[in-house]
């Protein structure tokens, strides 16, 4: 079912996920990190609310542009606070690709942003499952029904596209 209407009546009709996904991004994170699960889904809400008004299809359409920019915010964060404080700070990035986050550096978000960069080259649809996986935190059947391929498809994308990106990640 797509979100109701405007992109303002989505974002508060999916707030409530939108935060939690959010939050679990940061789960384990230290106290005081100066990036916050509200900051997150308010720099979401900012970005996606200055451009175009894309026509949501459906709430899994709204998440995977939600993912999307999620993912460009939390590389130009590590950017900028890797340019403040070289090799400073951790953010709650789930480095394995697993369901549970785990913490990583600035350092690690951008090698996975640049690994993913390449994937996109190599094999676009494992790229795209691991974005909706890794920042919207889609399950298999919502991406298969983003993506219009079968449940199973979605799987062995996933699977293949964990092992490349640990080749990568771990060479």
């Amino acid at each position: 079912m797509p979100p109701p209407g405007s992109f303002k009546d989505a974002v508060a009709s999916l707030y409530t996920e939108l935060h939690r996904m959010a939050a679990g991004m940061f789960s384990a994170e230290r106290t005081g990190h100066t990036l916050q699960p509200t900051a997150l889904v308010n720099e979401l809400y900012l970005r996606l609310a200055s451009g175009e008004e894309p026509e949501w299809r459906s709430r899994t359409h709204f998440f995977a542009v939600a993912a999307i920019t999620l993912r460009r915010i939390l590389v130009d964060y590590a950017r900028a606070h890797r340019a403040q404080c070289r090799g400073g700070g951790e953010v709650m990035i789930p480095l394995d690709l697993a369901e549970a986050a785990a913490p990583c550096t600035y350092d690690d978000l951008l090698a996975i942003d640049m690994a993913l960069s390449q994937l996109e080259r190599e094999d676009p649809r494992a790229a795209r499952v691991t974005e909706l996986r890794f920042f919207a935190g889609l399950d298999e059947r919502e991406i298969a029904a983003e993506l219009g391929v079968s449940e199973i498809t979605v799987k062995r994308d996933w699977k293949f596209a964990r092992a490349w990106l640990a080749t990568r990640l771990h060479s």
